[in-house]
């Protein structure tokens, strides 16, 4: 199988380019700084590595770089720094996804391509009833206008909701919410729910990087998980008595 990757380099990006090629599968990554790759992720056989900011690419370059792929999953997000969050592209996540499902698009390809997004349980899903308390709402709204990477995540999630829909031709497309994310070595147990169980802002649970690009690569190569959630905004959880699960 063939899979496109934008944000590899990022802390979950590696994470899942590297869960994709262990599992034998083939993959391409958009990526500005390759040797910011791990070393046996950079120089492996079924990788392809595209030097490039996924949002200089013409149309014309993207439908060719997505052409032939199962899947195509962005892990981009904004560095934590002034530049990063206040500096352009301030809609980085969202016009990735708009201009990737439009390559996709142009492609007319035969079947389906799938489209993983990684957001964050901050974002609520509005095709559910994801009911927020009067202090949440006011604190996302003041977070929403104060940091435009708020925005942006919400953005791209409903873009996905409602410019692709449930029953588009050519895109399938599901959108993973981690809760606070930490970097771990190992994949153990974790809990996948429908909507948050417990408050972004004031119950945060913890989801660790490298349990996000297991679920993410699961649901680019496993048709039972993807017929599960596709079309939908899954929340992931560390359990808090995980078990290890792979090595």
């Amino acid at each position: 199988m063939n899979y496109l990757i934008v944000g590899a380099t990022g802390a979950t990006g590696r994470l899942l380019t590297q869960q994709l090629l262990e599992r034998g599968h083939f993959a391409k990554v958009i990526v500005r700084s390759p040797e910011k790759l791990p070393e046996a992720v950079r120089n492996h056989a079924n990788l392809t590595i595209i030097r490039a900011a996924v949002l200089d690419l013409s149309d014309a370059e993207l439908a060719q770089h997505v052409h032939g792929c199962d899947a195509v999953a962005s892990c981009l997000g904004h560095n934590v720094t002034f530049r990063g969050m206040y500096g352009h592209p301030r809609k980085l996540v969202t016009d990735a996804t708009r201009r990737l499902c439009q390559a996709i698009r142009a492609n007319n390809p035969d079947k389906s391509t799938k489209f993983v997004l990684m957001n964050t349980d901050g974002n609520s899903n509005r095709d559910l009833n994801e009911p927020l308390a009067f202090a949440e709402k006011a604190i996302v709204g003041l977070l929403r206008l104060l940091l435009p990477p708020v925005a942006d995540n919400e953005q791209a999630a409903d873009y996905l909701r409602t410019e692709v829909g449930q029953n588009d031709r050519w895109i399938e497309w599901t959108a993973v919410r981690p809760d606070t994310l930490l970097d771990e070595v190992t994949v153990t147990d974790y809990d996948l729910v429908p909507s948050p169980i417990e408050s972004a802002l004031f119950g945060s649970r913890e989801t660790s990087r490298i349990n996000v690009a297991h679920f993410m690569a699961d649901l680019m190569t496993d048709e039972a998980c993807w017929a599960q959630w596709k079309g939908q905004m899954p929340v992931i959880y560390n359990q808090a008595d995980a078990q290890f699960l792979h090595q």
